[in-house]
């Protein structure tokens, strides 16, 4: 494939979009110059991923996929990708082809998800199932999912079986995750008496929840910048370091994710406070609830399960600043974190190429939105 082609105008040395200031010319050889950041990476990987990826007709059908993708959203996992890549050499063309299957493959989560949780908005827009109506919305999904795949047929035969396996683990994990996820949903809210494990067969432990966010959402990330890793020729210790940083740092985001819901500013988040609250959705924060709590607090916390007035979200916090949750989940989020960077120090390669690595974990993390 002609690699000019490919990259399109980022490779004519036009002027990134957004910043003319930075011109996006083919990326160098490691030796020449540090890493790009993340807010470059994500211009050159926006130049060619705002095309269109699907044909005219039917056209219900094709628009209803092509609309998702004009929602916007950070592209946080195909720029990892990129930036596993470029951590070990100049960018493969390859790894353009991997990171828009990595982003169609999550947008197909998305549209299944949103259909699944029923929720009408995502990005403050109609969701697809709501715009076009819920057996389009499961086919456009279905047919993202097949163009990422087509995507990934495009990689060159050396990398192809690797960047495979790779890809259909992760993706079998993601679905693992969200039928847990789902399961969770029915278990029963109850207060262990045996630590934070719990009962398995009735309530959700912290372990539980842990390893269904582990599969759910960051295996994505971890896997996201291993294919980008093996593309830019590094070796299986160093993909696997920075698998671990990757799932690492996406549990220490949902944390953070947790956090915001309860405790966030509503106009820097973008969400409605207490939104986790009032859908009795199973976080970090109510699951050490109801492990830390007194028994009058559990009681209270179980019986506000059962209702959605007006006084629950506020009743709610109220425990869990009781319950000092707050300070617990910082606490918690940097303890992945530094699990994280334990990972991203040991993968070998020269301090200053993890710099855009350690800014974007940083900026994930301390984000109040």
């Amino acid at each position: 494939m002609n690699e000019k082609n490919f990259i399109g105008d980022t490779y004519s040395g036009k002027k990134a979009l957004g910043n003319p200031s930075i011109v996006l010319n083919k990326v160098p050889p490691s030796g020449t110059r540090g890493p790009h950041s993340f807010r470059e990476l994500s211009q050159l990987f926006d130049t060619k991923f705002s095309n269109r990826h699907f044909p005219q007709h039917p056209e219900m059908l094709y628009n209803a996929a092509q609309y998702l993708l004009t929602l916007g959203g950070k592209r946080i996992r195909p720029v990892m990708c990129l930036m596993g890549n470029e951590l070990f050499d100049e960018i493969n063309p390859d790894t353009f082809h991997v990171a828009t299957a990595i982003e169609l493959f999550h947008n197909f989560t998305l549209i299944h998800d949103d259909i699944m949780d029923k929720a009408p908005m995502r990005r403050g827009m109609q969701t697809v199932h709501i715009k076009y109506g819920e057996a389009t919305a499961l086919l456009s999904g279905d047919v993202m999912m097949v163009v990422a795949y087509e995507y990934l047929n495009k990689v060159n035969r050396e990398f192809i079986h690797r960047i495979l396996a790779l890809f259909n683990t992760m993706a079998k994990q993601v679905c693992e995750g969200q039928q847990l996820d789902m399961e969770f949903a029915q278990r029963a809210l109850q207060r262990s008496s045996d630590g934070p494990s719990g009962d398995k067969n009735n309530s959700v432990s912290f372990e539980d929840y842990v390893s269904m966010i582990r599969l759910k959402t960051s295996v994505l990330l971890g896997a996201s910048l291993q294919a980008g890793a093996l593309l830019g020729g590094a070796g299986t210790g160093n993909q696997q370091h920075l698998y671990e940083f990757g799932t690492n740092l996406g549990i220490a985001f949902q944390v953070q994710d947790d956090y915001l819901d309860a405790f966030g500013d509503p106009e820097k988040f973008g969400k409605k406070q207490g939104g986790d609250i009032m859908a009795n959705k199973k976080t970090f924060l109510l699951i050490q609830a109801l492990h830390s709590g007194t028994p009058s607090q559990v009681e209270e916390l179980q019986q506000l399960m059962q209702t959605n007035d007006d006084n629950k979200i506020p009743r709610v916090l109220n425990i869990y600043r009781a319950c000092n949750l707050g300070d617990w989940a910082k606490e918690l989020k940097q303890s992945y974190m530094a699990q994280a960077m334990v990972h991203l120090e040991e993968t070998a390669v020269l301090s200053a190429r993890k710099k855009p690595l350690e800014e974007l974990a940083t900026y994930l993390l301390d984000r109040e939105i």
